[in-house]
């Protein structure tokens, strides 16, 4: 079983930055993507991106530029580096990850942690 805690979420002026991680834990099982999706309130959960084992990367249009995803492969935690911050930026972050087990992959999801953007 994957287990997913995320950090880093808070309160931010606009124009700052906040910088979030997930480390994954457990045993029998490897990494294939990782990645950050966002909900704000009265709307749809929503890609940010994504960072597959090669380390490359996928974003949604609306946050390159803003927004990098890293990954560390030997510690199984994933990052996103949020620079820029607007006010819409404020939702709820979910960390991604989608594991592996022999020839099976499951998705795992964090707790998910808030981000709240000041104007």
């Amino acid at each position: 079983q994957v287990r997913l805690v995320e950090s880093g979420g808070g309160l931010v002026q606009a124009g700052g930055s906040l910088r979030l991680s997930c480390a994954a834990s457990g045993s029998g099982f490897s990494i294939n993507v990782m990645g950050w999706y966002r909900q704000a309130p009265g709307k749809q959960r929503e890609l940010v991106g994504s960072i597959p084992t090669d380390g490359s990367t996928n974003y949604a249009d609306s946050l390159k530029g803003r927004f990098t995803i890293s990954r560390d492969n030997a510690k199984k935690t994933v990052y996103l580096q949020m620079n820029s911050l607007k006010p819409e930026d404020t939702a709820v972050y979910y960390c991604y990850v989608q594991s592996r087990r022999y020839t099976t992959n499951y998705d795992n999801w964090g707790q998910g942690t808030q981000v709240t953007v000041s104007s």
